[in-house]
């Protein structure tokens, strides 16, 4: 985004998070992605008349965690409505969700700003059932409706307009989508519609109290999108802004190809809706026994795992921060920790080779091919003296390639690392021999030549040489 000094942009966000439970929120249907089109339905999620919803109880489950984990206040008492609107993909001609009474109220949301932490407020978590999704793509002159998606269990969960920067609203949906895959009550994937974001941006003059017209955004697809679709939504306000035209309030669609937001629809307000109590579910009442109950199933979350990371293992900022950014790779990195002894030097290889190796791929962490126990015996090879870190990557390579065990690769192509001071003295003695003439400028204090002594060492050792012996008899016999 062009900064503009005398305009500030807010931003709010509705995050959609498909819960992972195994069937719809209030019928049997399974929740499986990728299935044929309409083969995940049945009279209660197509809204057949005369049939009624019960309420899937891990569905609510999964909220109060949610609501537990950004600690907001988790209402004994909730309620469903009706929020009335006609689509194609909405069968019944309503949506079941939470109006006035939602199931989680209040909360906070921790980001990393380059001013330093920032909290970005949550207003509200609700339930809701998802609509079904019309297919355009490949149809010649029509439209298809497949309603598999109709009745999934969603959490929406809507921030308060707290944001200053598609920056921040990067880093705060990289640390909700975190959350719930921590609690393991979503699996985030932007791409499949499991965690959907609407952003809402306005702009004001800067120190003005009062919030600007604001647009909603939608079809945001992925982080990025949402980061660029915000830039060119501010400055386009700015924009109508400086030529004295006006903000029209609207719902507007990411073009990502174009990389422009357009016109879709005048933005609704509440009373557009007609929202009303819903008749068929009767109010939502928990009691503290269950609500305290969810709490201790709670696992470590990103934020107390990362200054655990900080305080026990003397990791720095940069590097707890992206071991913990996923749970999975959180886990991936203990177990290399429990088998190399070393924390630094296996957060080194995790943030450093591994991920260079998965995102060279495509590949997430659960689809690593080199696991974290040899991972962990790679990297205890280095720390007992075996073998130095180039030899490890040349093993590295072919674990990630072939398989097989750190240990027995050493063993076979005879990797082992050479710390028998006699041998590499030789070696030494050697090499200084065939080149006088460099000794005598190192002598003459020429010193970054020592580089070229260890490497001409290394090669005559096939790169076997321990690094710290072999610098140490070299600096012995220079300055001699």
């Amino acid at each position: 985004m062009s900064s503009h000094p005398g305009y500030e942009v807010v931003i709010g966000l509705e995050v959609h998070a498909q819960m992972r439970t195994r069937s719809k929120v209030f019928c049997g249907c399974s929740t499986t992605f990728g299935a044929e089109a309409n083969t995940q339905i049945c009279p209660i999620c197509a809204a057949f008349p005369g049939v009624l919803p019960v309420l899937n109880h891990a569905a609510v489950d999964m909220a109060i965690r949610t609501g537990l984990a950004i600690g907001g206040t988790i209402n004994q008492r909730s309620e469903f409505s009706r929020k009335n609107y006609f689509y194609p993909d909405l069968p019944a001609g309503y949506q079941i969700t939470q109006y006035e009474l939602p199931i989680v109220s209040r909360g906070c949301i921790h980001i990393d700003t380059p001013s330093g932490p920032k909290a970005i407020g949550v207003t509200r978590i609700h339930m809701e059932v998802d609509a079904g999704k019309n297919l355009h793509e490949g149809i010649a002159g029509a439209s298809w409706v497949d309603l598999n998606r109709t009745g999934v269990p969603l959490m929406e969960i809507v921030s308060e307009p707290d944001l200053r920067s598609s920056a921040e609203a990067g880093e705060y949906l990289k640390k909700l989508r975190a959350i719930v895959r921590y609690l393991e009550v979503c699996d985030g994937n932007m791409e499949e519609g499991s965690f959907r974001c609407d952003a809402n941006v306005s702009v004001r003059p800067r120190g003005q109290a009062g919030f600007g017209i604001r647009c909603e955004l939608k079809n945001l697809n992925s982080i990025r999108n949402v980061m660029r679709a915000i830039d060119y939504e501010a400055d386009r306000h700015i924009d109508l802004a400086a030529a004295g035209q006006p903000v029209v309030q609207e719902t507007r669609l990411w073009d990502a190809d174009q990389e422009i937001t357009r016109s879709m629809r005048g933005k609704e307000d509440a009373h557009d809706y007609r929202y009303f109590p819903e008749p068929d579910l009767p109010p939502l009442v928990l009691d503290q026994a269950r609500i305290d109950a969810l709490a201790a199933t709670l696992p470590e979350l990103p934020d107390a795992r990362r200054a655990r990371f900080q305080e026990q293992m003397s990791l720095s900022p940069y590097d707890a921060g992206v071991l913990t950014a996923a749970r999975e790779l959180a886990d991936y990195f203990e177990q290399v920790v429990a088998v190399a002894g070393n924390p630094k030097s296996a957060a080194n290889w995790v943030t450093g080779e591994l991920l260079g190796q998965l995102n060279k791929a495509g590949l997430e962490i659960t689809a690593a091919p080199v696991s974290a126990a040899a991972l962990g015996r790679l990297v205890g090879l280095i720390e007992q003296g075996a073998i130095s870190g180039k030899i490890a990557k040349e093993v590295f390579t072919i674990l990630w390639t072939k398989g097989g065990d750190p240990e027995r690769i050493v063993a076979e192509k005879g990797l082992t690392q050479v710390s028998d001071s006699g041998a590499i003295e030789a070696e030494v003695n050697r090499v200084l021999a065939a080149n006088p003439e460099e000794v005598a400028q190192y002598r003459g204090g020429k010193v970054k030549l020592l580089g070229f002594f260890v490497g001409q060492v290394m090669k005559a050792t096939g790169g076997k040489a321990n690094p710290g012996l072999l610098n140490k008899l070299l600096k012995e016999k220079l300055q001699g």
